[in-house]
């Protein structure tokens, strides 16, 4: 169901933070003509941390209407809690997205037990394919594969988000699971290892910016071109680590900047990139043959 290069797309902000529908719609347009196979909406890189109740719902509302069928749209519903879960989850539901996914409870540091305690009451509630999503580097809690494997028996888990960078996880994951699921790589550094693996795609950063790259490496590798796979990974790899200088996605967010997609907004916490990192972000784009905006 959910396969390839799935881009975890920014939220465009104008230079003064407010959420510039018009810039979304242009990028989700540019993601369908490069060949992205899905967007996730309302993730952590969407700033979903960030927003109010009423921007979630426009963010994803717009996203929905623009891609009109045409590719997946997937939405970010977790939350600490799992009530607040379900009613993300099933508020999502209501506007049309093809799928949810769902990070682990944050903070709170539940056990194995209370993760698939968790994700069962999500799924026993909610009418909508969930993908889990495992990034303990940022909940503090990993999904282990042994969960995943229990998981990945109850209807409508479909998939996993896999953020630890460790791609061993999917040689594990392939091992235990008896009913299988798509395995998404959420790590772009490893996403061609994790591949070569056998995992289905990537939930991706960088194809914010080089949409066409990695959707083309993600075709190559499912067709198991590893050959030309690695050669386009290998154009990749300066994004791939410039991208993630400071903390995701204030780079990337200056990237498009810099690109003109969108303006220069990022929320507080999050600030806008060190100018140290510029001229790293700039060569990483180039060595990409991502076009820059020639008045930056």
């Amino acid at each position: 169901m959910f396969s390839g290069s799935i881009v975890a797309i920014v939220t465009p902000m104008t230079d003064s933070g407010e959420i510039d529908l018009n810039a979304l719609r242009d990028l989700v347009d540019w993601h369908i003509d490069e060949g992205t196979d899905g967007i996730v909406v309302m993730g952590t890189t969407g700033e979903s941390g960030t927003v109010t109740e009423e921007e979630y719902i426009s963010v994803i509302e717009t996203v929905v209407s623009q891609v009109a069928g045409k590719i997946k749209v997937i939405a970010g519903s977790g939350a600490m809690s799992t009530d607040k879960t379900i009613e993300l989850t099933n508020k999502v539901k209501q506007l049309g997205v093809d799928g949810a996914l769902v990070v682990t409870p944050y903070y709170c540091k539940p056990s194995q037990k209370g993760l698939y305690k968790h994700f069962q009451s999500v799924v026993n509630n909610c009418e909508l394919p969930i993908i889990l999503y495992n990034v303990p580097g940022r909940t503090a809690v990993d999904l282990l594969p042994e969960t995943v494997a229990k998981l990945a028996d109850i209807d409508n888990i479909v998939g996993i988000k896999e953020a630890t960078g460790d791609v061993s996880r999917v040689t594990e994951l392939n091992r235990l699971l008896e009913t299988p699921i798509t395995i998404l790589s959420g790590d772009d550094a490893t996403a061609y290892d994790f591949m070569k693996l056998g995992g289905h795609g990537v939930i991706s950063v960088t194809a914010n910016v080089a949409p066409a790259l990695v959707s083309k490496m993600c075709q190559l590798a499912q067709a198991q071109n590893w050959k030309q796979a690695a050669l386009i990974n290998d154009k990749l790899t300066g994004l791939n680590e410039k991208l993630f200088v400071e903390a995701n996605p204030i780079p990337v967010k200056w990237a498009l900047n810099q690109m003109n997609k969108m303006g220069r907004g990022i929320r507080l916490p999050l600030t806008e990139l060190d100018k140290n990192f510029h001229s790293q972000v700039i060569t990483a784009l180039e060595q990409a043959n991502v076009e820059l905006s020639k008045n930056n």
